[in-house]
Order: C-alpha cells, then sequence, then structure tokens
C-alpha cells in the first residue's frame, strides 16, 4: 500500500467546483460554503460534512454555465474513473473554468490496480484539520501517472503552472 502525507493550505479565492469531492470531502471541509461539492454517488454526498453545497452530478457532464468558477479541484477523484471519462471530466474542468482560472489536480501513481487492488493511505493536513483516509480501487484500467492525466489537460486546452511528483502521488495546477 502506497502512503502520503500532504498538506492543502486555503489560499483560493473565487468559487470552487469540487469534482468527485464526497466522502471525505477534503476541499469541502477547507474551503465550505467557497465550494460546490460533486459526486456521482448520493452515499458519498451523504459522508460529506456539512459546509459546501452537495449536488449528484457526473463529472464528465457537467450541467454548469461556461466559465462558472474561478477554481476547479480534483483530489484524489480521476483514479476512480475510466481513461475516458478522465479525459471528459478535464474537458468539462476546463469549460467550466473563468479564463485564468485554474485546475487543481491531487492524484496517485498507479502501476496496476488489478488483478490485484491498488490503495494508498493519506495524511492530510487541510488548512489545519488533520484527516486520514485510504483510497483504493480495483479496475482494469486502472494505471494512471501525473504525465497522463497532465496531457489530458494540456489536451483540453489548459497550460501548466505547477507539477509536483511525489513518492507515489502527484499533484498539478493548470491554468486556463
Amino acid at each position: 500500500m502506497a502512503s502520503a502525507r500532504l498538506r492543502i493550505e486555503k489560499d483560493l479565492i473565487g468559487p470552487i467546483l469540487d469534482l468527485g469531492g464526497g466522502g471525505e470531502g477534503v476541499i469541502g471541509q477547507i474551503y465550505r460554503q467557497q465550494a460546490v461539492v460533486i459526486d456521482n454517488r448520493q452515499e458519498e454526498l451523504d459522508e460529506t460534512p456539512e459546509g459546501p453545497e452537495k449536488l449528484l452530478m457526473d463529472a464528465a457532464e457537467l450541467t454548469f454555465a461556461d466559465g462558472s468558477f474561478q477554481h476547479v479541484t480534483a483530489f484524489f477523484s480521476l483514479m476512480y474513473m475510466p481513461h475516458a471519462v478522465q479525459a471528459q471530466a478535464i474537458i468539462q474542468a476546463a469549460r467550466v473554468l473563468r479564463p485564468g482560472g485554474s485546475l487543481q489536480i491531487w492524484d496517485a501513481h498507479i502501476i496496476s490496480a488489478f488483478p490485484d487492488p491498488f490503495f494508498i493511505d493519506l495524511d492530510i493536513d487541510a488548512a489545519g484539520t488533520a484527516i486520514h483516509t485510504t483510497y483504493g480501487i480495483l479496475k482494469e484500467d486502472g494505471a494512471q501517472d501525473c504525465g497522463h492525466i497532465l496531457r489530458l489537460c494540456q489536451d483540453a486546452g489548459l497550460r501548466l503552472a505547477v507539477r509536483q511528483d511525489f513518492d507515489g502521488w502527484f499533484y498539478l495546477r493548470l491554468l486556463k
């Protein structure tokens, strides 16, 4: 099992859309009413702490108008999507971003998630709140890395601002 320690500062200004932000709702816990959290599973939204607006929605089929958000975040959520859905979710994220807005992605480097599942254990400092969680997947097309996700973002017209590769995970900030 991979493990990671990470820290997220509360430094985003403006409206935030958090893709796949159900469950622990890390971004929603940090930004509360500033965030709109979407997930395609109601039970994940039901587990999310109070604060952000929560909507049942598929990241690949966003119903928001173009340019609705200053920031879009994906915190260890792309790993749950098949590759074709990842590409469409990133295209949709780019569409709903305002000019100059950012897409921020935290996710795992996954060599394989089949036939054995992949797990990553996280200790998160979420702007001063300690969160411990484990994410895992079991799927045949589960392999991904920072380069794969970066190419999808660049294909969607986003430009790289920050790339950080860590042992087992990565962070990307891209601009529209």
